[in-house]
């Protein structure tokens, strides 16, 4: 039996949803989380195990006790859909935005989905997950202004870091991560990954 690699990507090049409609869709369907690529394809992401699950809320709640206690920016979960400047929707696992640029926004655009790349996003790879469409996905971030990535591969005991203009940088796990100049005082340590 072949397990079926996820999201599901539906390809829409014949039809153009507003943003207004995406968003509209999103909510008429709150159990079917959505993204869409930067040419309108529209993403069905599936739900994530119980590993990736606690993996991924342990990494975001290491970023938001840093918020808290440095109060720089607004830390966002994996339910959060950002309207991307290059025309994509997406959901990064966990993500930053400085506290000046997401204050800049009106309240309406704060309400729904935000029109702007987070300064900093965090992606996680499921058993389910393609690494090829997660890298897609990483740069399709980068060419969008955000200024800092991690990309978490248990399958490999890796993690990539995606900065703008350069190749991301592969490390194996064990290793401590930093936020740089984005993350002022971020440190995360990361072990390896329990076996699945």
């Amino acid at each position: 039996m072949t397990l079926l690699t996820l999201p599901l990507v539906l390809d829409m090049s014949g039809v153009q949803l507003s943003d207004e409609q995406f968003y509209q869709l999103c909510l008429s369907n709150p159990d079917i989380p959505l993204e869409r690529d930067a040419r309108g394809a529209l993403i069905v992401m599936a739900p994530v195990g119980g590993n990736s699950g606690s993996r991924e809320l342990e990494f975001g709640i290491d970023l938001g006790l840093w918020n808290r206690r440095t109060r720089l920016g607004t830390v966002f979960s994996s339910s959060t859909l950002f309207r991307l400047p290059n025309g994509g929707d997406r959901s990064p696992d966990a993500a930053w935005v400085e506290q000046s640029r997401w204050l800049a926004l009106s309240p309406e655009d704060r309400q729904k989905f935000p029109p702007i790349a987070p300064d900093f996003v965090m992606e996680l790879r499921s058993r389910t997950d393609s690494l090829e469409w997660l890298h897609s996905k990483m740069q399709e971030y980068m060419d969008s202004g955000v200024r800092l990535g991690w990309l978490f591969n248990p399958q490999a005991q890796q993690v990539e870091i995606y900065r703008p203009g350069v190749p991301s940088e592969v490390r194996s796990l064990p290793t401590e991560l930093s936020g740089e100049s984005v993350l002022p005082g971020f440190l995360l340590t990361v072990a390896r990954f329990k076996e699945e």
